[in-house]
This record gives C-alpha cells, structure tokens and sequence, in this order.
C-alpha cells in the first residue's frame, strides 16, 4: 500500500469504529474514575471498578502469572531424539527468562484492564535495543489508539495506530527517517504530531509503515517487513459480523449504571435525615438565609409563632438497600468477582474446590480458548522470532509437520491446568476399572503410553520423561524452517 492508500484506509476503518466510541467512553466513565480536569460522570459506587480491576489482576495471574512458567515447549514428535527434547526445553526457559527481566507483566495487566472495559486489548512487542537486560519491549496499546481490521480468516491481522507524539519523541522513535525541517525546527517543542503505523499482512508475513501525517499527505518515517504481527490485538468475546469485541463491563453496564445513581440517592436521602428539611412563618423576625442548624445555635422568632419547625420526610428509603444489594450481586457475578477469587469458606472439601475450579474453567473456556488463539500463542511466535534472530534459541517450528524442528506449545498456566487435572482424572478411572476387571482385561492398556499421556495432560517437564526409542514411530518429512525476514530498521 501506498502512504495514499494507508490514509485513505485508516480513514475508513476510523469510520467504521466510531459507533463503538460511545458504549466504550460510558464503561471507562462507569468503572475507571476520568482523568482529573476530563470531565465525566460523578462516581458515587466503586463495586464495578473494585470488580474489574480484580478480574484484570485474575487474568493475570490465571493465563500468564508473572515470575512462573506459563508455558512449554515439547516435540511434536515423541520418539525425537532426546537432545531435541532438552533444547526445546532450554529455549523455554530462556524466553522465560526475558519476560521475567522485561516490563510484561505491568504492560500485560494494563492490556487486560482494556479486555474486561471494553472488550478489546491491543500488545505491542519489540525488540529492546542490545544491551538492555531483557529482549522484549511491550506496550499496552489504549483501545483509542488502535483501530482495527479482520481479515478473511476472522482474525484482527491488520491494525493502525494513530498516536500524537512531539517531535523529539518522532526523532527518538524513528532515528533513521528523514523528517521534514519544519519538524525539525519546531516552533513549539511540545506541539504534538499525527503519526500513524500500520501493520498489515502480506503473502511472505507482514508488512509495516509508519508515516507523519500533515494536512492530508503522509511522510515515510520508516518501513519494514515482519515474520509476525508485532501488535497482537485480542478480544473477550464477539458477535458474528463485528469487528471489536465485547467485554464483561459492556455487559453488565446497565447494572452500573442503576447501583451508581441508587447510591446517589441514598446519599441525597442522608444528608436529609442528617440535616433535615425546615419550614418557618414569614413573621419579619426569622431570616431563614441567616440561619445555622448547628450544636448551641440561638434561632430568633416572634411570640406567638411557629418558629423553624422540621418538615416529616414523605416516607421510607429502605427499600434503596434491596435494590442496591441486588444490583452489586449482578455486577460481581458479571465480572466473575465470585468465581476467580479464592473460596473464602474454610470448610471447604478438595471435591469442593476441584467442582468451583471446574466450573471456573466451564466458564471462560470460550473466552479463553479465543486469547489462546488471538494472544497466547501469537505472543510466544512473535518473541520466539526476536530470540531465534538474536541467535539465543534455535530455529523452532510451532505446530508445524512433524519433523525435528516441529514443537507444540503445552500451556501450563493455573486455568489451563484445570482442564488438564480432569482429563487426567477421567484417564485413572478408567485405568482403575480396568484393573478391577482382573488380569484378562490388563492386556488392553499400554501403560506406558498411558503414563506418557498423564504427563502430557499434567504438564510434566519433558526432563523426567525417558524418550520413545527412534523406531517406535517412524519420522514424519516435513518442510524446513524458514528464517525470520523481519527488517532490522523495523
């Protein structure tokens, strides 16, 4: 595409987005206190803030915890030599490694923050330049910034990032572009210009370019290819025929819309029952503008009249308490409050625990299998690609044919491994009716593909498994890996 074509196109999708402006401005408004000097609706109910921020931080801590292996790395074949089980485990632990030194876990919780608001996040991953401790340099991208694309293949693969930035930061983000004299003697330092980087997919991967917009014309600040999509744009849910998603906050909004003005309310009717509402007779000597209900306050009035006298208030407001309980309940029970949190019941039973962990996992296994798809599994390509081209892993094969190269990724996050324990207890039922079958049934099941398949589904380290030996299945041909052909100004 041409710096034309990016504008033009940018512009549409612009366009297209701009239904959902409002929906988002009212969930940040209703969950996320404004921006001081913003403006906003006034805030009188925290339950819908306490409860997304807590459903971010249990995203975290469930799909990606920070300082803890979330992930694996394993042949796809199982009789591959018993060196290539043990690289593919070296180069876990190294990616490991850069995202505990890298700032992933703030920028992931931050994205997240924008998944339960709105429905959408948007993470961005570079390269950090040599010689930094960690490889990886993320970015939550905020939701109005990016404007999003879907390809044929329901995926979010091309996105536009439309961010203001001075001119210094233009120089220091994209140090080889040739920027225009204006912008380089600028009258005001910090006037903020229009940039715009687009990411799109090609046939060989993806291409990038990032421009400066002024008066409809775009300048070039630079281009490059990659292997994979640095930003990783994924969504909660979505309806069929939509573009962004929907998060639970849009969800539950017009709970938190009721619970918020209920609250208002309750608190107008208790300045009321604290102050109380007066009346007093016109009889020249009572100026009600100059009256102070305080402790020891002398009131004037004239003999033979009322004086200031309380007005009875026009009736009960308990009923606000049965309303305003109902609703939190629906706003918790919306941002899954109730379900990620840990039980607070200490009588408990383990059978106890392992049904609500169950049920947990019944309830974002949608939601979680669309982040394993448009997150996860992009995010550990996208930083394998920048290690393998840094030369700290070898070249790996995600889920490709299964030759010597090919790995699959074995999530071990606490939310995965849920799943994972009830595949595992379904399997030594059955092994364990087998065996009160008696001996005549023993022949039916292979042990150690059984023992081998518990391993799988429990996440054992590939270390404490005894490879198949080489002629037990015969090898797969498949194609070689390809280098990364991301461009280095990139």
């Amino acid at each position: 595409m041409t710096p034309d074509d990016i504008l033009a196109r940018a512009e549409r999708a612009l366009e297209r987005r701009r239904p959902w402006e409002g929906v988002w401005r009212d969930c940040y408004d209703h969950v996320l206190a404004a921006t001081p000097g913003m403006g906003g609706p006034a805030l009188f109910d925290g339950t819908a803030a306490d409860a997304a921020e807590n459903l971010a931080a249990s995203l975290l801590a469930e799909l990606t915890p920070p300082w803890s292996r979330w992930f694996g790395l394993s042949p796809v074949q199982e009789s591959a030599e018993p060196g290539v089980a043990a690289a593919l485990e070296a180069a876990a632990e190294t990616l490991q490694g850069h995202l505990d030194r890298s700032n992933f876990a703030l920028e992931m919780h931050q994205a997240f923050l924008d998944l339960v608001v709105a429905g959408t996040g948007v993470l961005l991953v570079e390269e950090a330049p040599t010689g930094e401790a960690s490889a990886f340099r993320f970015t939550a991208v905020p939701l109005r910034e990016a404007v999003l694309e879907e390809g044929p293949s329901g995926r979010l693969d091309t996105v536009f990032r439309l961010v203001r930035l001075s001119a210094a930061a233009i120089a220091a983000r994209y140090p080889h572009a040739i920027l225009p004299p204006a912008l380089l003697r600028p009258q005001d330092p910090e006037e903020a210009h229009r940039v715009i980087e687009a990411v799109w997919p090609d046939r060989s991967g993806h291409r990038f370019c990032a421009m400066l917009e002024k008066d409809g014309a775009g300048t070039v600040l630079a281009e490059g290819r990659f292997d994979g999509s640095p930003f990783l744009p994924f969504r909660w849910l979505k309806a069929p025929g939509e573009t962004y998603g929907r998060g639970p906050v849009m969800k539950a909004l017009p709970d938190i819309r009721t619970a918020n003005k209920v609250v208002e309310l309750v608190l107008k009717n208790a300045s009321i029952a604290a102050t109380g509402i007066w009346q007093a007779d016109d009889d020249g000597v009572l100026n009600p503008a100059t009256v102070r209900l305080e402790p020891g306050a002398i009131i004037p009035k004239a003999p033979g009249s009322a004086g200031l006298t309380p007005l009875a208030a026009p009736g009960s407001f308990d009923v606000s308490q049965l309303v305003l309980s109902d609703m939190r309940a629906r706003i918790r029970s919306a941002l899954l409050a109730d379900r990620l949190t840990p039980p607070r019941d200490a009588r408990m039973t383990a059978t106890e625990v392992l049904e609500r962990s169950g049920e947990t996992a019944r309830l974002l296994g949608a939601t979680y299998g669309r982040l394993q798809a448009e997150l996860l599994t992009p995010l550990i390509a996208r930083c394998l690609s920048i290690l393998r081209r840094r030369g700290e892993v070898p070249p790996i094969l995600l889920d490709g044919p299964g030759d010597s190269h090919a790995a699959r990724i074995a999530y071990q996050s606490p939310l995965a491994r849920v799943q994972g324990r009830a595949d595992a207890s379904n399997t030594l039922l059955f092994l364990q009716a087998v065996a009160a079958l008696g001996p005549a049934a023993a022949p039916v099941v292979d042990i150690p593909a059984a023992a081998r398949y518990l391993a799988r589904t429990l996440s054992a380290p590939s270390a404490i498994i005894a490879p198949l030996p080489p002629a037990a299945v015969p090898p797969v041909a498949g194609p070689a890996p390809q280098p990364d052909q991301e461009s280095p100004q990139a």
